[in-house]
């Protein structure tokens, strides 16, 4: 008897969901105070030192009840270019306009609108990268081929840029998309590397897709928070002719993640043909969210809001990698971007010496954290499994200090019951 057609196909979770999924089965729900949460992908969204109040309520207008333009409001999208020219394009005859800014509802959701533009055409990525990449790729393999580039332990999880340069032009790669800085690894493309990128994907006419998500947290190499945000925007030459897309918005870098809220920025060419795809695909996003937004980036507030998110996060990026590395852990030289630390549990007891054995027993003591293969970005099973991310661990800092050292704690109990074994 033929199998019977079903009609709805199962589909997986994206790979950090599936590690709360797993969590979750040990009694983990978001928000409980008992549990140390180092898997999450936020920031503290509450008042922190030096930074301004957090927008709070909007007055709803009659209008707020409508929809809105498919690629955003035009004062949003005009306070968006003016940040980018505030920050990265002083003194730069080209600047961005509104027509370079498109607004979606979540940076996820703007990757598939621009993977959703491409004709049949090869796409490169680095990994390991964030898994959010992988989904984003294998809803378009119909067209879009992956090509995956490897960024090894060797090289500190860092790609430089010759061989990204490399990689585009050998393998004529049209388009390109890779974080800076990087979830999982804290890997920073700076300044001189990210100019050589532009330079390379300039050449060889290859679109680059900066997801510069975490482009706020920033620190230099002894821990100190880093000097400002970092963009390619500083780096492009034409905002029409260079081929590059900036995406962006308000979850990471000014911890709004509950706004959804995300923009690109690049060619008015480029961002007209988004918007005809939004009209199709999501209608385009939330008036309410987009005039907060516009509150958020202006310049006294943005800037007050990112100095404190750097001093802070810097702070508990050290209480972090010290705290791991007093554990056994070993952190190399801590991120210089994100507020995650990957970790190499390889040196710890046998019983937890790779990213599974350890994930699970910090259930059992209600801490989250959040194994290295989740984040082997591998659309169309395009590369063999990278196994030495089994040793791997990404610990998140996004959460208050007091359940950093709570969390440390914690896992400095499991080890110490495991050398006891």
């Amino acid at each position: 008897m033929a199998k019977k057609k079903k009609t709805f196909r199962n589909m997986p979770y994206m790979g950090v969901a599936q590690a709360m999924v797993n969590a979750a089965e040990f009694g983990y729900r978001n928000g409980r105070p008992d549990w140390c949460n180092f898997g999450q992908g936020q920031p503290d969204v509450g008042r922190i030192e030096g930074a301004p109040n957090r927008l709070t309520w909007i007055t709803l207008e009659p209008h707020d009840q409508s929809y809105g333009p498919p690629g955003g409001i035009d004062e949003l999208r005009e306070a968006v270019a003016d940040h980018y020219n505030r920050l990265y394009r002083q003194g730069q005859d080209s600047r961005y306009k509104k027509e370079n800014v498109s607004i979606a509802s979540g940076g996820r959701l703007m990757l598939s609108r621009i993977f959703t533009t491409f004709d049949s055409i090869s796409v490169g990525y680095k990994f390991p990268d964030s898994p959010s990449y992988h989904d984003v790729f294998s809803h378009h393999l119909d067209r879009v081929k992956p090509v995956p580039v490897q960024a090894g332990p060797d090289e500190s999880f860092h790609l430089d840029p010759a061989s990204f340069g490399k990689a585009i032009a050998d393998r004529k790669l049209k388009a390109f998309l890779i974080g800076n800085p990087c979830n999982p690894t804290g890997d920073l493309i700076r300044d001189g590397d990210l100019k050589a990128y532009m330079t390379a994907a300039r050449k060889n006419k290859c679109t680059l897709i900066l997801d510069e998500s975490y482009s706020h947290y920033i620190y230099d190499e002894d821990g100190a928070p880093g000097s400002g945000p970092v963009s390619v925007a500083s780096h492009v030459r034409n905002v029409e002719k260079d081929p590059v897309l900036i995406v962006d918005g308000l979850s990471k870098n000014f911890r709004y993640p509950g706004w959804q809220l995300s923009w690109v920025v690049g060619p008015t060419a480029v961002i007209e043909n988004l918007e005809r795809v939004a009209t199709g695909f999501d209608g385009g996003p939330s008036l309410p969210a987009q005039r907060l937004a516009i509150k958020a980036l202006e310049p006294e507030r943005a800037d007050e809001e990112t100095t404190a998110v750097r001093r802070l996060f810097a702070r508990k990026r050290i209480a972090m990698v010290e705290g791991l590395e007093a554990l056994g852990i070993r952190c190399g030289e801590g991120p210089l971007g994100t507020f995650y630390v990957w970790a190499d549990v390889s040196g710890l007891p046998k019983s937890l010496n790779n990213a599974d054995s350890f994930f699970k027993a910090g259930l059992g003591r209600k801490v989250v954290t959040i194994p290295g293969p989740f984040f082997d970005v591998n659309p169309g099973g395009t590369h063999p499994p990278m196994k030495q991310l089994k040793r791997w661990v990404r610990f998140s800092f996004g959460p208050s200090e007091d359940k950093i050292t709570t969390g440390l704690e914690r896992l400095g109990e499991i080890i110490a019951v495991s050398l006891e074994e």
